[in-house]
């Protein structure tokens, strides 16, 4: 039995130094690069650099700046902040003060007003109530979403005049304000605010 597995053990010797020995003389070397970078499957553990570059000379590439990059001044036509387009001479009403915009970005908080067709009658307003702090903001233009959906259809069923409770982001497009919704409830007459 002895003899047996050493015979064995010299056959696989023997076969193991033949393969090496046939296999000595060749080398691998990659296939050759293609014309355009190709896809390699996920795990075919090789990657493609058509360009030749090295991953760190790549990066400085993306992280140089360009010159003629330059980011958007404001010009004097868009400057934030202004005067309300419809506010003073461009009121309805003689001798209305002029307001002034609210910045963009505003947050409006559990603010209380009405909602109402704009005189074109094509968008929606919302008018703010007087609570005492902030008695001159003009009315803002609400961009369509669900909640005005869900405003207008209490404003179409109901035969009163509904005052809403609103939360919303505040925007700011040639001198209007627009509000992004974000929550309203109907206030009820009950309510009242001292």
């Amino acid at each position: 039995m002895r003899i047996t597995s050493l015979a064995i053990a010299a056959v696989a010797l023997f076969a193991c130094c033949t393969w090496i020995s046939r296999a000595g003389g060749q080398t691998t070397r990659p296939a050759a690069a293609p014309d355009r970078a190709e896809a390699i499957p996920a795990g075919a553990g090789a990657t493609t650099r058509p360009t030749g570059k090295s991953a760190e000379e790549m990066l400085n590439q993306l992280l140089k700046p360009t010159s003629d990059a330059r980011p958007l001044q404001p010009t004097s036509a868009v400057q934030s902040g202004g005067a309300d387009a419809t506010s003073g001479a461009a009121a309805v009403a003689p001798g209305a003060p002029v307001v002034n915009v609210m910045r963009e970005g505003t947050d409006i908080v559990n603010r209380v007003g009405r909602l109402t067709r704009s005189a074109d009658g094509e968008q929606w307003e919302f008018t703010f109530e007087s609570d005492g702090r902030t008695l001159l903001d003009p009315p803002v233009i609400v961009l369509p979403n669900l909640t005005l959906m869900l405003m207008e259809s209490n404003v179409t069923g109901s035969s009163r005049d509904l005052r809403f409770r609103i939360t919303g982001e505040v925007t700011e497009y040639r001198g209007r304000n627009y509000i992004l919704l974000r929550k309203a409830s109907v206030v009820s007459d009950a309510v009242k605010q001292f």
